[in-house]
Protein backbone atom coordinates (compact mmCIF):
# COMPACT_ATOMS: atom_id res chain seq x y z
CA UNK A 1 0.00 0.00 0.00
CA UNK A 2 1.41 3.38 -1.05
CA UNK A 3 0.68 5.08 2.26
CA UNK A 4 2.66 2.45 4.17
CA UNK A 5 5.68 2.88 1.91
CA UNK A 6 5.76 6.61 2.52
CA UNK A 7 5.10 6.22 6.27
CA UNK A 8 7.91 3.66 6.58
CA UNK A 9 10.28 6.01 4.75
CA UNK A 10 9.38 8.87 7.09
CA UNK A 11 10.01 6.68 10.14
CA UNK A 12 13.42 5.70 8.76
CA UNK A 13 14.20 9.40 8.56
CA UNK A 14 13.25 9.80 12.20
CA UNK A 15 9.93 11.59 11.86
CA UNK A 16 6.37 10.58 12.68
CA UNK A 17 4.86 13.47 10.73
CA UNK A 18 1.24 12.80 9.83
CA UNK A 19 0.59 11.88 6.21
CA UNK A 20 -2.55 13.43 4.75
CA UNK A 21 -4.37 13.81 1.46
CA UNK A 22 -4.54 17.47 0.35
CA UNK A 23 -8.06 18.86 0.55
CA UNK A 24 -7.70 19.99 -3.07
CA UNK A 25 -6.59 17.34 -5.57
CA UNK A 26 -4.52 19.73 -7.67
CA UNK A 27 -2.08 19.97 -4.75
CA UNK A 28 -1.00 16.34 -5.10
CA UNK A 29 -1.67 12.88 -3.71
CA UNK A 30 -0.23 13.32 -0.20
CA UNK A 31 0.93 16.20 1.96
CA UNK A 32 3.51 16.01 4.71
CA UNK A 33 4.48 18.84 7.04
CA UNK A 34 8.07 19.69 7.89
CA UNK A 35 11.57 19.97 6.52
CA UNK A 36 12.26 16.53 5.11
CA UNK A 37 13.71 15.42 1.79
CA UNK A 38 11.29 12.86 0.44
CA UNK A 39 12.13 13.33 -3.23
CA UNK A 40 14.51 10.34 -3.14
CA UNK A 41 11.69 7.91 -2.40
CA UNK A 42 11.36 5.99 -5.66
CA UNK A 43 7.56 6.08 -5.82
CA UNK A 44 7.46 9.91 -5.82
CA UNK A 45 7.26 11.71 -9.15
CA UNK A 46 7.61 15.24 -7.79
CA UNK A 47 7.41 17.31 -4.63
CA UNK A 48 5.92 20.79 -4.44
CA UNK A 49 6.82 22.92 -1.43
CA UNK A 50 3.80 24.98 -0.33
CA UNK A 51 4.30 26.83 2.94
CA UNK A 52 5.03 24.30 5.68
CA UNK A 53 3.88 21.37 3.53
CA UNK A 54 5.54 19.09 1.02
CA UNK A 55 2.92 18.09 -1.55
CA UNK A 56 3.75 14.70 -3.03
CA UNK A 57 2.82 13.35 -6.44
CA UNK A 58 2.90 9.58 -6.93
CA UNK A 59 4.39 8.20 -10.14
CA UNK A 60 1.77 7.08 -12.64
CA UNK A 61 3.31 3.62 -12.98
CA UNK A 62 2.97 3.14 -9.21
CA UNK A 63 -0.68 4.17 -9.38
CA UNK A 64 -1.19 1.64 -12.18
CA UNK A 65 0.49 -1.07 -10.09
CA UNK A 66 -1.85 -0.33 -7.19
CA UNK A 67 -4.85 -0.50 -9.52
CA UNK A 68 -3.61 -3.85 -10.84
CA UNK A 69 -3.51 -5.16 -7.26
CA UNK A 70 -7.19 -4.29 -6.97
CA UNK A 71 -8.08 -5.99 -10.25
CA UNK A 72 -6.34 -9.23 -9.33
CA UNK A 73 -7.56 -9.20 -5.70
CA UNK A 74 -4.03 -9.09 -4.25
CA UNK A 75 -4.97 -6.01 -2.24
CA UNK A 76 -7.13 -8.28 -0.09
CA UNK A 77 -4.07 -10.23 1.03
CA UNK A 78 -2.39 -7.07 2.31
CA UNK A 79 -5.53 -5.92 4.12
CA UNK A 80 -6.01 -9.33 5.74
CA UNK A 81 -2.63 -8.99 7.48
CA UNK A 82 -3.86 -6.05 9.56
CA UNK A 83 -6.11 -8.00 11.91
CA UNK A 84 -4.36 -11.35 11.67
CA UNK A 85 -4.70 -13.36 14.92
CA UNK A 86 -7.20 -10.88 16.39
CA UNK A 87 -10.83 -11.63 17.29
CA UNK A 88 -13.79 -9.28 17.48
CA UNK A 89 -17.29 -9.99 18.77
CA UNK A 90 -19.93 -7.75 17.21
CA UNK A 91 -23.30 -7.50 18.95
CA UNK A 92 -25.92 -6.29 16.48
CA UNK A 93 -29.55 -6.39 15.31
CA UNK A 94 -31.20 -7.76 18.51
CA UNK A 95 -34.89 -7.57 17.53
CA UNK A 96 -37.58 -8.35 20.08
CA UNK A 97 -39.34 -11.69 20.05
CA UNK A 98 -43.07 -11.60 19.21
CA UNK A 99 -42.75 -8.24 17.45
CA UNK A 100 -42.31 -7.70 13.70
CA UNK A 101 -38.92 -6.43 12.60
CA UNK A 102 -39.22 -2.68 13.12
CA UNK A 103 -37.48 0.11 11.28
CA UNK A 104 -35.73 0.92 14.56
CA UNK A 105 -33.65 -2.26 14.28
CA UNK A 106 -32.56 -1.53 10.70
CA UNK A 107 -29.59 0.64 11.67
CA UNK A 108 -28.15 -1.83 14.15
CA UNK A 109 -28.56 -4.66 11.65
CA UNK A 110 -27.07 -2.79 8.68
CA UNK A 111 -24.20 -1.09 10.48
CA UNK A 112 -23.37 -4.22 12.47
CA UNK A 113 -23.22 -6.42 9.38
CA UNK A 114 -21.16 -3.86 7.46
CA UNK A 115 -18.67 -3.62 10.35
CA UNK A 116 -18.52 -7.42 10.46
CA UNK A 117 -17.66 -7.45 6.74
CA UNK A 118 -15.11 -4.64 7.12
CA UNK A 119 -13.30 -6.34 9.99
CA UNK A 120 -13.38 -9.65 8.14
CA UNK A 121 -11.77 -7.92 5.14
CA UNK A 122 -9.12 -6.59 7.52
CA UNK A 123 -8.26 -10.13 8.58
CA UNK A 124 -9.97 -10.26 11.98
CA UNK A 125 -11.74 -13.38 13.14
CA UNK A 126 -15.28 -12.03 13.36
CA UNK A 127 -18.05 -13.39 15.54
CA UNK A 128 -21.51 -11.92 15.14
CA UNK A 129 -23.98 -12.33 17.98
CA UNK A 130 -27.67 -11.48 17.84
CA UNK A 131 -28.68 -10.71 21.44
CA UNK A 132 -32.39 -11.41 20.98
CA UNK A 133 -34.91 -9.75 23.27
CA UNK A 134 -36.54 -13.03 24.28
CA UNK A 135 -37.15 -12.51 28.00
CA UNK A 136 -39.02 -10.17 30.30
CA UNK A 137 -42.39 -9.44 31.86
CA UNK A 138 -43.90 -8.78 28.43
CA UNK A 139 -44.02 -12.53 27.88
CA UNK A 140 -46.48 -12.88 30.73
CA UNK A 141 -48.73 -10.51 28.78
CA UNK A 142 -48.11 -12.40 25.54
CA UNK A 143 -48.96 -15.74 27.11
CA UNK A 144 -52.11 -14.28 28.68
CA UNK A 145 -53.23 -12.84 25.33
CA UNK A 146 -52.67 -16.13 23.49
CA UNK A 147 -54.57 -18.15 26.10
CA UNK A 148 -57.46 -15.65 26.04
CA UNK A 149 -57.59 -15.96 22.24
CA UNK A 150 -57.71 -19.73 22.57
CA UNK A 151 -60.56 -19.28 25.08
CA UNK A 152 -62.46 -17.22 22.44
CA UNK A 153 -62.29 -14.07 24.59
CA UNK A 154 -63.82 -11.45 22.27
CA UNK A 155 -61.22 -8.88 23.36
CA UNK A 156 -58.50 -11.01 21.75
CA UNK A 157 -59.45 -11.67 18.15
CA UNK A 158 -57.72 -12.52 14.89
CA UNK A 159 -59.27 -12.85 11.44
CA UNK A 160 -59.08 -16.62 11.81
CA UNK A 161 -60.86 -17.55 15.02
CA UNK A 162 -59.53 -21.10 15.15
CA UNK A 163 -55.79 -20.80 14.53
CA UNK A 164 -53.42 -23.12 16.29
CA UNK A 165 -50.47 -21.35 17.88
CA UNK A 166 -47.96 -22.93 15.50
CA UNK A 167 -49.93 -21.37 12.61
CA UNK A 168 -49.57 -17.84 13.98
CA UNK A 169 -47.64 -15.21 12.08
CA UNK A 170 -45.53 -12.63 13.87
CA UNK A 171 -48.19 -10.05 12.98
CA UNK A 172 -50.75 -12.19 14.81
CA UNK A 173 -48.56 -12.11 17.91
CA UNK A 174 -48.25 -8.34 17.69
CA UNK A 175 -52.00 -7.92 17.24
CA UNK A 176 -52.74 -9.98 20.34
CA UNK A 177 -50.13 -8.09 22.34
CA UNK A 178 -51.72 -4.77 21.35
CA UNK A 179 -55.12 -6.22 22.27
CA UNK A 180 -53.79 -7.08 25.72
CA UNK A 181 -52.78 -3.49 26.42
CA UNK A 182 -56.13 -2.16 25.22
CA UNK A 183 -58.03 -4.65 27.37
CA UNK A 184 -55.80 -4.10 30.42
CA UNK A 185 -56.63 -0.39 30.44
CA UNK A 186 -60.16 -1.44 31.36
CA UNK A 187 -59.54 -4.72 33.17
CA UNK A 188 -56.66 -4.44 35.67
CA UNK A 189 -56.94 -8.14 36.55
CA UNK A 190 -55.28 -8.95 33.22
CA UNK A 191 -52.03 -7.43 34.47
CA UNK A 192 -52.20 -9.61 37.57
CA UNK A 193 -52.79 -12.66 35.39
CA UNK A 194 -49.83 -11.68 33.20
CA UNK A 195 -47.57 -11.40 36.25
CA UNK A 196 -48.67 -14.85 37.35
CA UNK A 197 -47.91 -16.34 33.94
CA UNK A 198 -44.47 -14.77 33.83
CA UNK A 199 -43.76 -16.14 37.29
CA UNK A 200 -44.77 -19.57 35.99
CA UNK A 201 -42.48 -19.11 33.00
CA UNK A 202 -39.56 -18.25 35.27
CA UNK A 203 -40.22 -21.41 37.29
CA UNK A 204 -40.27 -23.58 34.16
CA UNK A 205 -44.02 -24.27 33.88
CA UNK A 206 -44.52 -26.59 30.88
CA UNK A 207 -47.47 -24.73 29.33
CA UNK A 208 -45.80 -21.32 29.73
CA UNK A 209 -42.53 -22.62 28.28
CA UNK A 210 -44.33 -24.19 25.31
CA UNK A 211 -46.12 -20.95 24.41
CA UNK A 212 -42.92 -18.92 24.90
CA UNK A 213 -40.94 -21.30 22.68
CA UNK A 214 -43.57 -21.09 19.93
CA UNK A 215 -43.31 -17.29 20.07
CA UNK A 216 -39.54 -17.57 19.71
CA UNK A 217 -39.79 -20.01 16.79
CA UNK A 218 -42.38 -17.91 14.94
CA UNK A 219 -40.26 -14.80 15.42
CA UNK A 220 -36.99 -16.40 14.34
CA UNK A 221 -38.62 -17.70 11.18
CA UNK A 222 -39.67 -14.15 10.30
CA UNK A 223 -36.34 -12.60 11.33
CA UNK A 224 -34.42 -15.08 9.18
CA UNK A 225 -36.63 -14.16 6.21
CA UNK A 226 -35.79 -10.49 6.76
CA UNK A 227 -32.07 -11.22 7.16
CA UNK A 228 -32.06 -13.10 3.87
CA UNK A 229 -33.71 -10.12 2.17
CA UNK A 230 -31.13 -7.76 3.69
CA UNK A 231 -28.18 -10.03 2.84
CA UNK A 232 -27.39 -10.35 6.54
CA UNK A 233 -25.88 -13.44 8.15
CA UNK A 234 -25.35 -13.44 11.92
CA UNK A 235 -23.27 -16.28 13.33
CA UNK A 236 -25.07 -16.71 16.66
CA UNK A 237 -28.38 -15.84 18.27
CA UNK A 238 -27.94 -16.18 22.01
CA UNK A 239 -30.96 -14.40 23.46
CA UNK A 240 -31.38 -13.06 26.97
CA UNK A 241 -33.01 -16.29 28.13
CA UNK A 242 -29.83 -18.23 27.35
CA UNK A 243 -28.02 -16.38 30.13
CA UNK A 244 -30.57 -16.91 32.91
CA UNK A 245 -28.79 -19.91 34.50
CA UNK A 246 -25.59 -17.84 34.71
CA UNK A 247 -27.07 -14.92 36.65
CA UNK A 248 -26.58 -16.28 40.20
CA UNK A 249 -22.87 -16.68 39.44
CA UNK A 250 -22.67 -13.04 38.29
CA UNK A 251 -24.31 -11.83 41.50
CA UNK A 252 -22.01 -14.03 43.60
CA UNK A 253 -18.94 -12.76 41.76
CA UNK A 254 -19.73 -9.12 42.56
CA UNK A 255 -20.57 -9.98 46.16
CA UNK A 256 -17.38 -12.01 46.62
CA UNK A 257 -15.36 -9.07 45.34
CA UNK A 258 -17.26 -6.83 47.81
CA UNK A 259 -18.38 -4.55 44.99
CA UNK A 260 -22.05 -4.30 45.96
CA UNK A 261 -24.05 -2.33 48.49
CA UNK A 262 -27.71 -1.99 49.39
CA UNK A 263 -29.49 1.18 48.30
CA UNK A 264 -33.24 1.59 48.74
CA UNK A 265 -33.54 -2.21 49.16
CA UNK A 266 -31.87 -2.82 45.78
CA UNK A 267 -28.36 -4.21 45.40
CA UNK A 268 -26.17 -1.86 43.40
CA UNK A 269 -22.64 -1.70 42.00
CA UNK A 270 -20.78 1.59 42.45
CA UNK A 271 -18.63 2.62 39.49
CA UNK A 272 -15.72 5.08 39.26
CA UNK A 273 -16.83 8.45 37.84
CA UNK A 274 -20.20 7.01 36.78
CA UNK A 275 -23.62 6.63 38.42
CA UNK A 276 -24.13 3.32 40.27
CA UNK A 277 -26.08 0.60 38.50
CA UNK A 278 -28.59 -1.91 39.84
CA UNK A 279 -27.48 -5.54 40.03
CA UNK A 280 -30.62 -6.84 41.75
CA UNK A 281 -33.93 -5.04 42.21
CA UNK A 282 -35.58 -4.75 45.61
CA UNK A 283 -37.58 -7.93 44.85
CA UNK A 284 -34.28 -9.66 43.93
CA UNK A 285 -35.18 -9.73 40.24
CA UNK A 286 -32.22 -9.38 37.87
CA UNK A 287 -31.76 -6.50 35.45
CA UNK A 288 -30.46 -5.91 31.93
CA UNK A 289 -27.14 -5.10 33.58
CA UNK A 290 -26.95 -8.50 35.28
CA UNK A 291 -27.72 -10.24 31.99
CA UNK A 292 -25.27 -8.14 29.99
CA UNK A 293 -22.46 -8.96 32.42
CA UNK A 294 -23.33 -12.65 32.05
CA UNK A 295 -23.17 -12.14 28.29
CA UNK A 296 -19.67 -10.65 28.48
CA UNK A 297 -18.50 -13.46 30.76
CA UNK A 298 -19.81 -16.06 28.31
CA UNK A 299 -18.19 -14.34 25.33
CA UNK A 300 -14.84 -13.99 27.07
CA UNK A 301 -14.82 -17.65 28.06
CA UNK A 302 -16.06 -18.94 24.68
CA UNK A 303 -14.23 -16.66 22.23
CA UNK A 304 -11.77 -14.55 24.26
CA UNK A 305 -12.04 -11.60 21.86
CA UNK A 306 -9.62 -8.70 21.70
CA UNK A 307 -12.45 -6.31 20.91
CA UNK A 308 -16.17 -6.07 21.69
CA UNK A 309 -18.34 -3.90 19.42
CA UNK A 310 -21.93 -3.18 20.49
CA UNK A 311 -24.10 -1.70 17.75
CA UNK A 312 -26.97 -0.33 19.85
CA UNK A 313 -28.81 3.01 19.79
CA UNK A 314 -27.28 6.16 21.25
CA UNK A 315 -29.92 6.31 24.00
CA UNK A 316 -27.86 3.56 25.67
CA UNK A 317 -24.60 5.56 25.76
CA UNK A 318 -24.44 5.96 29.55
CA UNK A 319 -25.63 2.42 30.18
CA UNK A 320 -22.84 0.85 28.12
CA UNK A 321 -20.24 3.02 29.82
CA UNK A 322 -21.48 1.50 33.07
CA UNK A 323 -21.46 -2.05 31.67
CA UNK A 324 -17.93 -1.71 30.29
CA UNK A 325 -16.64 -0.15 33.51
CA UNK A 326 -18.12 -2.99 35.56
CA UNK A 327 -16.67 -5.60 33.20
CA UNK A 328 -13.19 -4.16 33.63
CA UNK A 329 -13.63 -3.97 37.41
CA UNK A 330 -14.13 -7.74 37.59
CA UNK A 331 -11.15 -8.50 35.36
CA UNK A 332 -12.46 -8.65 31.79
CA UNK A 333 -10.01 -6.02 30.62
CA UNK A 334 -10.82 -5.95 26.91
CA UNK A 335 -11.40 -3.18 24.39
CA UNK A 336 -15.09 -2.28 24.38
CA UNK A 337 -16.81 -0.02 21.85
CA UNK A 338 -20.42 1.12 21.78
CA UNK A 339 -21.32 2.59 18.39
CA UNK A 340 -24.42 4.42 19.61
CA UNK A 341 -26.27 4.99 16.35
CA UNK A 342 -28.74 7.81 15.79
CA UNK A 343 -32.42 7.48 14.92
CA UNK A 344 -34.16 7.18 11.57
CA UNK A 345 -36.34 10.20 10.90
CA UNK A 346 -38.71 10.79 7.99
CA UNK A 347 -38.30 13.87 5.85
CA UNK A 348 -41.92 14.90 6.42
CA UNK A 349 -41.95 13.62 9.99
CA UNK A 350 -44.15 10.60 9.33
CA UNK A 351 -44.49 7.37 7.43
CA UNK A 352 -47.80 5.98 6.25
CA UNK A 353 -48.30 2.42 7.47
CA UNK A 354 -51.20 -0.01 7.39
CA UNK A 355 -50.33 -1.40 10.78
CA UNK A 356 -50.63 1.56 13.12
CA UNK A 357 -47.95 3.67 14.78
CA UNK A 358 -45.17 1.07 14.63
CA UNK A 359 -43.18 1.32 11.40
CA UNK A 360 -42.48 -2.19 10.17
CA UNK A 361 -39.49 -2.77 7.96
CA UNK A 362 -41.72 -4.77 5.62
CA UNK A 363 -43.73 -1.61 4.89
CA UNK A 364 -40.57 0.28 3.98
CA UNK A 365 -39.28 -2.53 1.76
CA UNK A 366 -42.66 -2.88 0.03
CA UNK A 367 -42.64 0.81 -0.85
CA UNK A 368 -39.04 0.61 -2.08
CA UNK A 369 -40.00 -2.34 -4.31
CA UNK A 370 -42.94 -0.41 -5.77
CA UNK A 371 -40.68 2.56 -6.52
CA UNK A 372 -37.99 0.33 -8.05
CA UNK A 373 -40.61 -1.21 -10.33
CA UNK A 374 -41.82 2.20 -11.47
CA UNK A 375 -38.23 3.31 -12.18
CA UNK A 376 -37.52 0.34 -14.46
CA UNK A 377 -40.65 -1.75 -15.14
CA UNK A 378 -38.72 -3.86 -17.65
CA UNK A 379 -36.41 -5.22 -14.93
CA UNK A 380 -36.92 -8.75 -13.61
CA UNK A 381 -37.95 -9.34 -10.00
CA UNK A 382 -34.42 -10.19 -8.87
CA UNK A 383 -33.07 -6.89 -10.22
CA UNK A 384 -35.95 -4.94 -8.68
CA UNK A 385 -35.23 -6.51 -5.30
CA UNK A 386 -31.52 -5.67 -5.54
CA UNK A 387 -32.34 -2.03 -6.29
CA UNK A 388 -34.98 -1.76 -3.55
CA UNK A 389 -33.01 -3.47 -0.78
CA UNK A 390 -29.79 -1.75 -1.79
CA UNK A 391 -31.48 1.64 -1.68
CA UNK A 392 -32.90 1.15 1.81
CA UNK A 393 -29.61 -0.20 3.19
CA UNK A 394 -27.31 2.37 1.60
CA UNK A 395 -29.39 5.32 2.82
CA UNK A 396 -28.69 4.01 6.30
CA UNK A 397 -25.00 3.24 5.78
CA UNK A 398 -23.96 6.44 4.00
CA UNK A 399 -24.75 8.47 7.11
CA UNK A 400 -22.37 8.68 10.05
CA UNK A 401 -23.61 6.00 12.49
CA UNK A 402 -23.77 8.46 15.37
CA UNK A 403 -26.02 10.89 13.48
CA UNK A 404 -29.73 10.62 12.80
CA UNK A 405 -30.71 9.43 9.32
CA UNK A 406 -33.28 11.40 7.35
CA UNK A 407 -35.33 9.04 5.21
CA UNK A 408 -36.18 10.97 2.04
CA UNK A 409 -37.65 8.70 -0.62
CA UNK A 410 -36.60 10.98 -3.48
CA UNK A 411 -32.98 10.74 -2.36
CA UNK A 412 -33.11 7.07 -1.35
CA UNK A 413 -34.22 5.95 -4.82
CA UNK A 414 -32.39 8.59 -6.86
CA UNK A 415 -30.39 7.47 -9.90
CA UNK A 416 -28.37 10.67 -9.78
CA UNK A 417 -27.50 11.31 -6.16
CA UNK A 418 -26.11 9.82 -2.95
CA UNK A 419 -27.80 6.46 -3.34
CA UNK A 420 -27.30 2.78 -4.01
CA UNK A 421 -29.22 2.96 -7.32
CA UNK A 422 -26.70 5.59 -8.46
CA UNK A 423 -23.79 3.27 -7.62
CA UNK A 424 -25.55 0.26 -9.13
CA UNK A 425 -26.23 2.26 -12.30
CA UNK A 426 -22.59 3.38 -12.50
CA UNK A 427 -21.45 -0.23 -12.12
CA UNK A 428 -23.87 -1.35 -14.86
CA UNK A 429 -22.55 1.46 -17.07
CA UNK A 430 -19.00 0.19 -16.55
CA UNK A 431 -20.05 -3.37 -17.39
CA UNK A 432 -21.75 -2.14 -20.55
CA UNK A 433 -18.50 -0.51 -21.69
CA UNK A 434 -16.46 -3.60 -20.82
CA UNK A 435 -18.92 -5.80 -22.71
CA UNK A 436 -18.17 -3.95 -25.93
CA UNK A 437 -14.52 -5.01 -26.10
CA UNK A 438 -13.08 -8.36 -27.17
CA UNK A 439 -10.28 -8.61 -24.58
CA UNK A 440 -11.38 -9.48 -21.06
CA UNK A 441 -8.62 -7.41 -19.52
CA UNK A 442 -7.00 -4.18 -20.68
CA UNK A 443 -3.21 -4.47 -20.42
CA UNK A 444 -1.31 -1.31 -19.50
CA UNK A 445 2.28 -1.33 -20.72
CA UNK A 446 5.16 0.52 -19.09
CA UNK A 447 5.58 4.23 -19.75
CA UNK A 448 1.93 4.70 -20.71
CA UNK A 449 0.82 8.20 -19.71
CA UNK A 450 -2.72 9.05 -18.66
CA UNK A 451 -4.19 12.38 -19.76
CA UNK A 452 -5.82 15.11 -17.68
CA UNK A 453 -9.31 13.60 -18.06
CA UNK A 454 -8.12 10.17 -16.96
CA UNK A 455 -5.80 11.02 -14.08
CA UNK A 456 -8.49 11.98 -11.52
CA UNK A 457 -9.71 8.37 -11.61
CA UNK A 458 -6.27 6.77 -11.59
CA UNK A 459 -5.25 8.97 -8.66
CA UNK A 460 -8.32 7.88 -6.65
CA UNK A 461 -8.13 4.09 -6.94
CA UNK A 462 -5.32 3.52 -4.44
CA UNK A 463 -7.30 5.28 -1.70
CA UNK A 464 -9.81 2.40 -1.69
CA UNK A 465 -7.69 0.32 0.70
CA UNK A 466 -7.13 3.30 2.98
CA UNK A 467 -10.87 3.91 3.24
CA UNK A 468 -11.58 0.31 4.22
CA UNK A 469 -9.00 0.64 7.00
CA UNK A 470 -10.37 4.02 8.06
CA UNK A 471 -13.93 2.65 8.13
CA UNK A 472 -12.75 -0.01 10.57
CA UNK A 473 -10.76 2.39 12.73
CA UNK A 474 -13.69 4.81 12.95
CA UNK A 475 -16.34 2.08 13.22
CA UNK A 476 -18.12 3.83 10.37
CA UNK A 477 -19.22 2.14 7.12
CA UNK A 478 -20.12 5.66 5.97
CA UNK A 479 -16.41 6.27 5.26
CA UNK A 480 -16.44 3.55 2.61
CA UNK A 481 -19.89 4.49 1.31
CA UNK A 482 -18.84 8.11 0.73
CA UNK A 483 -15.67 7.00 -1.05
CA UNK A 484 -17.72 4.85 -3.45
CA UNK A 485 -19.98 7.80 -4.23
CA UNK A 486 -16.99 10.03 -4.96
CA UNK A 487 -15.50 7.35 -7.21
CA UNK A 488 -18.79 7.02 -9.11
CA UNK A 489 -18.95 10.79 -9.59
CA UNK A 490 -15.41 10.83 -10.95
CA UNK A 491 -16.14 7.99 -13.33
CA UNK A 492 -19.35 9.54 -14.63
CA UNK A 493 -17.56 12.85 -15.17
CA UNK A 494 -14.83 11.00 -17.07
CA UNK A 495 -17.47 9.06 -19.04
CA UNK A 496 -19.19 12.29 -20.03
CA UNK A 497 -15.96 13.80 -21.34
CA UNK A 498 -14.25 10.85 -22.99
CA UNK A 499 -15.14 8.40 -25.70
CA UNK A 500 -13.84 4.98 -24.76
CA UNK A 501 -14.39 2.09 -27.18
CA UNK A 502 -12.78 2.38 -30.61
CA UNK A 503 -10.57 5.32 -29.65
CA UNK A 504 -6.74 5.42 -29.61
CA UNK A 505 -7.01 5.74 -25.81
CA UNK A 506 -9.26 2.66 -25.53
CA UNK A 507 -6.80 0.50 -23.57
CA UNK A 508 -6.22 3.12 -20.88
CA UNK A 509 -9.87 4.03 -20.61
CA UNK A 510 -11.15 0.48 -20.50
CA UNK A 511 -8.58 -0.19 -17.77
CA UNK A 512 -9.98 2.72 -15.76
CA UNK A 513 -13.49 1.38 -16.33
CA UNK A 514 -12.52 -2.12 -15.19
CA UNK A 515 -10.92 -0.88 -11.99
CA UNK A 516 -13.89 1.38 -11.24
CA UNK A 517 -16.29 -1.54 -11.66
CA UNK A 518 -14.16 -3.78 -9.44
CA UNK A 519 -13.98 -1.24 -6.63
CA UNK A 520 -17.71 -0.49 -6.74
CA UNK A 521 -18.56 -4.19 -6.67
CA UNK A 522 -16.11 -5.03 -3.89
CA UNK A 523 -17.07 -1.96 -1.88
CA UNK A 524 -20.79 -2.60 -2.13
CA UNK A 525 -20.23 -6.25 -1.25
CA UNK A 526 -18.51 -5.17 1.96
CA UNK A 527 -21.52 -2.97 2.70
CA UNK A 528 -23.83 -5.93 2.05
CA UNK A 529 -25.33 -4.52 -1.17
CA UNK A 530 -25.57 -6.36 -4.48
CA UNK A 531 -24.71 -5.00 -7.93
CA UNK A 532 -26.53 -5.43 -11.24
CA UNK A 533 -24.84 -6.26 -14.53
CA UNK A 534 -27.29 -4.04 -16.37
CA UNK A 535 -29.96 -1.50 -15.50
Amino acid sequence: MIKNKISDYLKEKGTNTKLEHPSVEKFGDYAVRGEIDISKLNIIEKVDKVGAFNNLWIKQEILVDEAELILNDKYKTDLAKIGHSKTVVIDYSAPNIAKPFGIGHLRSTNIGQALYNIYQTLGWKCIGDNHLGDWGTQFGKMITAIIRYQMSDLRFQLKDKNKNLEEFSINDLEKLYISFHSAAEVDETLNNTAREWFAKLEKGDDEAKKIWQECVDISLSEFNRVYELLNVKIDNAYGEAFYLPMLPEIVKMFRDKKMTKISEKAEIVELPNLPPIILLKSDEATTYFTRDLATIKFRVEKWNPDLFIYEVGSEQNLYFKQVFAAAKMVGWDKDYVHIGHGMIRWKDGKFSTRKGDTIHLSDVIDKAIDMAKSMAPENDNESIMKVAIGAVKFNDLVSDPKKDVVFDWDRVMSMEGNSAPYLQYTYARCKSVIGKITDNRAQITENVRFDENELPLLRYFYIFEEKIIEAGERYSPAVLAEYLLNLARKYNEFYGKCRIVGEPEETRRVFLTQVTAKIIKDGLTILGIETLEKM
